[in-house]
């Protein structure tokens, strides 16, 4: 999808005008799996419309004819509601940087030209970071795995009894146990 201008739906006889930065002119790949249903969308789109959505005569939407005709009743047929359109942008992004979009990736594809902008879109998650541990442990695990090391863990070597019962590190109700 090519991104070349931006709807300012406050501006009076001139509606299009460029994005807000420079980084705005982009090119923003999508994946494989929605060129179906993109296709049956654009198959109803009068031609020739540049816009992806618009009104049955090819002009843009209006804010609160969307809203209320066809993004609410959406959002209500999938229990959704509260769901405001611009949260698409932010899962979007925040999905793209789960893959692993690193910050110069996303700010590229969002269009912007601050890494604070960037930032925003930007949300840790409990399966982002299961996911992190998981990729950190892989890595240990092949690393262990090539260097052929039989060494026992320092965990479990701090968490094996003294003489006297203790633990290195402290005593087993010290460690939480």
């Amino acid at each position: 999808m090519r991104v070349t201008r931006q709807l300012n739906y406050h501006e009076k006889g001139r509606p299009f005008g460029p994005p807000k930065s420079k980084a705005g002119v982009r090119t923003v790949p999508f994946p494989e799996l929605i060129v179906p249903d993109l296709r049956e969308h654009l198959h109803w789109v009068p031609s020739p419309v540049s816009l992806v959505f618009c009104s049955s005569t090819g002009s843009p939407l209006s804010h609160s004819h969307f809203r209320q005709r066809w993004w609410l009743p959406a959002l209500a047929a999938v229990g959704l509601e509260g769901i405001h359109f611009h949260d698409l942008r932010h899962t979007g992004n925040q999905l793209t940087a789960n893959a692993g979009a690193n910050l110069k990736e996303l700010m590229a594809r969002m269009g912007h030209d601050s890494e604070r902008a960037a930032l925003i879109y930007q949300h840790s998650s409990s399966q982002r970071q299961r996911a992190l541990a998981d990729e950190v442990g892989r890595m240990a695990a092949a690393e262990l795995a090539r260097s052929g090391s039989a060494k026992p863990s320092g965990t479990r070597t701090a968490r094996k009894p003294d003489e006297a019962g203790n633990r290195a590190g402290g005593t087993s109700s010290e460690l939480g146990e």
